[in-house]
């Protein structure tokens, strides 16, 4: 229990310094398929592309995990 929350930790430690990071670069402030409505005075944003790529590679990184981890 304890190594899987040390790892889990620097899972979040890592994901969150690379939010931090990969804003200040230009190309990475959104992916294609993200949606994105202005109004007047209404901002909507959904970050579509972005949780589906996360989404893979967070179910690549269990799988691996899961066939030659712990």
């Amino acid at each position: 229990m304890g190594k899987t929350l040390i790892i889990l930790g620097l899972v979040f430690l890592i994901t969150g310094a690379l939010v931090l990071f990969i804003g200040k670069y230009p190309g990475f402030k959104s992916l294609p398929g993200d949606i994105l409505i202005k109004r007047e005075n209404f901002t909507f944003y959904f970050p579509l592309g972005t949780s589906i790529l996360i989404s893979l590679i967070l179910s690549l990184a269990f799988f691996l995990w899961r066939k030659f981890g712990a």
